[in-house]
C-alpha cells in the first residue's frame, strides 16, 4: 500500500469514528422531549405507560389502562460457546426467541442487567412488526445488576464510601439512557458495549433493581450503618426501616430521579429478593442462615411525585430453602385438589404481609439428569426431572400464583445454560470451560423451555432402539458375537451393543472403561471376569430397572469428598486401595450435613442419591414415546446407551481432561488422557459367554475450541403455552 492511501485512510477513519462519537455525543445530549410517548399519560408533566395498585399491573393500550397479569420468562445472557459476560446472544437469535416467546401467550420478558445494542434493536423491531400486525407487544421489566464480588469482598451497601450504591445507581443510570436509546457504552471486557440508538421505553413496564441478597450482606450493611436507617427522598422514603431497607430506597430514588429529569417518565418498580430474606419467620427452617434477617420493602414508601407505583418481587422455587419440605404449617396446608401444597401455603402467606402487587419474578423446575435437592412433600426437585413434567410442574406453580391473587410469575428460565454450576458437582469440572460442554449432571443448565443440544443440525445419536444414525461406523471392539460401536459430542459418550442370542431382560452385559492409567481393577468378582486392562468404571446392563453404572472405588469422587475431605461419611480403607477389586454406585449429595429441624423432633439427615442408575426409556426428542431423562433404550437386538461425561470423571471433554488420582494428589483436580479403553462382555444364567479375560479396545474423539450445538424448544414450552392460555380463565 503506497504512502499516500495510507494517509488518506487514517484520515477517512479520523472523520468516520469522529463522526460516529459526534453523533452518540449529540444523542446523548439530545433534547429530552425527543423521547416522549405521545399517547403516554403525564402527571404534571411525567410520562408513565405502567402503573400498579393495591394487588395487579396495568398497561396503557389506547387510551385506557388494561389489568395484566405478568406471565413471562427470564432471558439470561449466555448460549453455548459463551460465558454471559460475553453478551454473545445475537440479534437474530433474540428475534426468533421473542417470536417463541409471545406464541407461547407470555407477555413480558425479564433480563437482569445491560444488555448489548442487538437485544434492544431486536425487541423494538419485533414489537413494532407485532404491533402493525394487531398482535401485542413483549413488554420488558428491567434489572439492574450488582457487583456480587464486591458484595462478598465489602459486604456492606454502604461500605468502602458507598462504592456498592454509587455503582448501582452509576448502572442503573446508564440502563435508563439504553432503554431510551440514548447511550454509548465503550468496550469493557465482560460488559456489553455499543451504540444504543433504539428507544424502547414504551415497554418498558417496571424495574427490578438489585439480585438475591446474601443474609450476610444484609447483617453486614444493618450492623455498620445504624444511624442510615432512614431516607427522605423526592420520589421515594422510608418508614420504620432498616439500614438496608433504607438503601434500597436510595437506590430507587436515584434511578427515578434520574429518568425523571432526563426523559419525563416513570415506571413502576421493585427490589429483587427471595424467600432466604423475606419479612416472614420460618420457625422449622434447619439452616439458622436461611432465616436470619429480613428485607421488607414495605419500609420503602412512594411520595406522590412518583404517580407508576411501586411492586414486590420475589424469587420462589418450590425445593430451596427446607422450610418447603419441613414448616409444619406450608406442608400441612392442602389446595382445591386435596393434596399438599407447601408452595401456595407461601405464596399465601406472603401475600398476608404485603400492600403492593407480587411478581414471582422468578420460578421454576430444571429438566436436568442431576439433582441437587428434593422436595420431600411434593417431589418438586432440584433436578432429575424430565422435559414434560417440567412443564407441568410451571403450570401448576403459576395456577398457585394466579389463585393466591399475586400479579404474576416469570419462569426461570428461557434458555439453558451451558457456562452454569451446581453446589454438589461443581468440583469435578474444570469453570473455564463450562461453556463449551453440556453436563446433564449439573441442574442449573437445565431450567430452560428452549434446550440447546449438541450437533449443528442435529444429535448425532438417538438413543431409540433406531440404529440408522450409527451407518458407517465401524466398531471398535467385536470379540464373541458383541459388536461394540462407541461415539461421542459435547454431552455425551454414546455406546452400542450388538449382541448374537442375547436375552435383554434376562442376561447381563458388562462394559469396562479403562480411562487413566495406573488405577483400576483389574476383575469384577462377582461374575469372574476379568479385564486386559485395569477398569476404571463398569456398566452393567441387566433390563430395565437393573443396570448401573459403577465406579472403581478408588476413583469415586464421592466417596472421596465425604469420607475424606468433609468427612460426613463413614471411612472406608479398602476404598483408598488401588485394585481392590470394589467397585461402588456412583451417587450425588442432596444436602450439606446433618442438622435438626427446629421445632421438631426431626433429624434431616446428609442424603443422597444413586446417579449412576440408569433410566430406561427412549432419548429421540422426534418420538412420541420421548423421555428425557432416558439412558438406555433396547430393540430388536440393538442396545443404546447415552452417558453423560461427568459421570465418567470428565472434567472437560473439549480438552480430554479427566479427574486425576485423587489421593496422590490429596485434591480433585485434572489431567489429560489420550483415549479411553472399552470392552464389553455378555453374561447369560451366571456365567461368562466369551472370554474370561475381557479386551478393551481405544476409543478417543478429536478436541474442539468452539461447540456445535442446536436449539430445540422442549415439550414444557409447549406444556406452558397451553398453561399460559388458560391460567387467567381460572376463577
Amino acid at each position: 500500500m503506497s504512502k499516500n492511501k495510507t494517509i488518506l485512510l487514517v484520515i477517512l477513519s479520523i472523520v468516520v469514528v469522529g463522526g460516529a462519537c459526534f453523533v452518540g455525543y449529540n444523542r446523548l445530549f439530545s433534547n429530552k422531549e425527543t423521547n416522549e410517548q405521545a399517547d403516554a399519560p403525564k402527571l404534571n408533566g411525567v410520562q408513565y405507560i405502567s402503573k400498579t395498585d393495591a394487588q395487579s399491573f396495568y398497561v396503557m393500550e389506547g387510551n385506557d389502562w388494561k389489568e395484566m397479569f405478568v406471565k413471562g420468562v427470564n432471558i439470561g445472557a449466555g448460549k453455548p460457546g459463551a460465558f454471559p459476560g460475553e453478551v454473545a446472544i445475537t440479534y437474530d437469535e433474540y428475534y426468533r426467541w421473542f417470536g417463541y416467546i409471545s406464541e407461547m401467550n407470555a407477555n413480558t420478558i425479564r433480563v437482569y442487567t445491560t444488555q448489548r445494542p442487538q437485544f434492544y434493536n431486536a425487541l423494538s423491531d419485533f414489537n413494532q412488526a407485532a404491533e402493525k400486525a394487531g398482535k401485542p407487544p413483549i413488554y420488558v421489566i428491567h434489572g439492574v445488576w450488582v457487583n456480587e464480588e464486591d458484595v462478598l469482598t465489602i459486604d456492606d451497601a454502604f461500605g468502602s464510601d458507598d462504592k456498592i450504591l454509587d455503582d448501582v445507581v452509576k448502572s442503573g443510570e446508564e440502563i435508563v439512557d439504553i432503554i431510551h436509546g440514548n447511550a454509548y457504552l465503550p468496550v469493557h471486557k465482560g460488559y456489553a458495549d455499543g451504540a444504543y440508538t433504539t428507544d424502547i421505553s414504551k415497554y418498558v413496564v417496571g424495574w427490578i433493581l438489585g439480585i438475591e441478597w446474601d443474609p450476610s450482606f444484609v447483617v453486614g450493611t444493618n450492623d455498620n450503618n445504624p444511624q442510615r436507617n432512614h431516607y427522605e427522598g423526592q420520589y421515594l422514603y422510608t418508614e420504620g426501616a432498616s439500614p438496608f431497607e433504607a438503601f434500597l430506597a436510595e437506590l430507587g430514588d436515584q434511578i427515578i430521579g434520574y429518568e425523571t429529569k432526563n426523559y419525563n417518565m416513570q415506571r413502576p418498580v421493585a427490589f429483587s429478593n427471595w424467600v432466604t430474606t423475606d419479612p416472614l419467620t420460618h420457625p422449622n427452617e434447619p439452616y439458622k442462615n436461611e432465616d436470619l434477617v429480613e428485607v421488607n420493602v414495605e419500609h420503602v414508601k412512594p411520595h406522590d411525585t412518583f404517580k407508576p407505583g411501586m411492586f414486590v418481587s420475589y424469587h420462589v422455587y418450590p425445593y430451596y430453602p427446607d422450610s418447603f419440605s419441613y414448616q409444619t404449617d406450608y406442608i400441612a396446608y392442602k389446595d382445591e385438589d386435596g393434596k399438599p401444597n407447601p408452595y401456595r401455603a407461601y405464596l399465601e402467606d406472603i401475600k398476608k404481609v404485603h400492600t403492593m402487587p407480587i411478581v414471582i419474578s422468578e420460578f421454576g423446575i430444571p429438566a436436568s439428569r442431576g439433582k441437587a435437592h428434593e422436595n420431600k412433600i411434593t417431589g418438586y426437585n432440584q433436578g432429575y426431572i424430565d422435559e414434560k413434567t417440567q412443564g407441568d410442574m410451571i403450570v401448576h406453580m403459576m395456577n398457585d400464583i394466579h389463585d393466591a391473587n399475586l400479579a404474576g410469575g416469570l419462569v426461570f428460565a428461557w434458555q439453558d445454560e451451558w457456562f452454569k454450576r451446581t453446589w454438589n458437582n461443581s468440583d469435578l469440572d474444570l469453570p473455564d470451560s463450562r461453556p463449551y460442554w453440556s453436563n446433564p449432571q449439573t441442574n442449573e443448565q437445565h431450567f430452560g423451555l428452549l434446550a440447546f443440544d449438541p450437533g449443528a443440525d442435529t444429535t448425532i445419536r438417538s438413543v431409540d432402539g433406531n440404529v440408522d444414525d450409527w451407518n458407517g461406523d465401524q466398531p471398535i471392539y467385536s470379540q464373541d458375537g458383541l459388536d461394540l460401536y462407541v461415539a461421542s459430542d459435547e454431552a455425551y459418550l454414546y455406546l452400542r451393543v450388538d449382541a448374537d442370542n442375547y436375552d435383554f431382560n434376562q442376561d447381563t452385559l458388562l462394559i469396562p472403561f479403562d480411562t487413566i492409567d495406573g488405577q483400576g481393577n483389574d476383575a469384577l468378582k462377582q461374575y469372574g471376569t476379568t479385564f486386559s486392562r485395569q477398569a476404571d468404571f463398569v456398566l452393567k446392563v441387566h433390563g430395565q430397572t437393573d443396570s448401573h453404572l459403577l465406579v472403581d472405588a478408588y476413583y469415586d469422587n464421592y466417596y472421596f469428598r465425604y469420607g475424606i475431605l468433609t468427612k460426613l461419611i463413614e471411612k472406608n480403607a479398602a476404598f483408598q486401595q488401588k485394585n481392590s477389586g470394589i467397585f461402588n454406585p456412583i451417587r450425588l449429595a442432596l444436602n450439606k450435613s446433618e442438622i435438626q429441624v427446629p421445632g421438631t423432633d426431626e433429624q434431616m439427615p446428609f442424603n443422597d442419591y444413586e446417579t449412576g442408575l440408569l433410566t430406561y426409556g427412549n432419548a429421540n426428542p422426534d418420538s412420541k414415546d420421548y423421555y428425557s431423562l432416558s439412558d438406555f433404550y433396547y430393540d430388536q437386538g440393538h442396545l443404546e446407551i447415552r452417558i453423560p461425561w461427568q459421570l465418567l470423571n470428565v472434567m472437560d471433554p473439549a480438552k480430554r481432561m479427566v479427574i486425576d488420582d485423587m489421593y496422590a494428589r490429596g485434591k480433585i483436580s485434572a489431567t489429560k488422557v489420550d483415549a479411553f479403553h472399552i470392552g464389553a462382555e455378555l453374561v447369560k444364567n451366571g456365567a461368562v459367554q466369551g472370554q474370561q479375560n475381557v479386551p478393551m479396545e481405544p476409543y478417543s474423539w478429536d478436541e474442539w475450541e468452539m461447540p456445535t450445538f442446536h436449539e430445540r424448544l422442549k415439550p414444557s414450552y409447549y406444556v406452558v403455552q397451553q398453561g399460559f392460555l388458560n391460567v387467567e380463565a381460572r376463577k
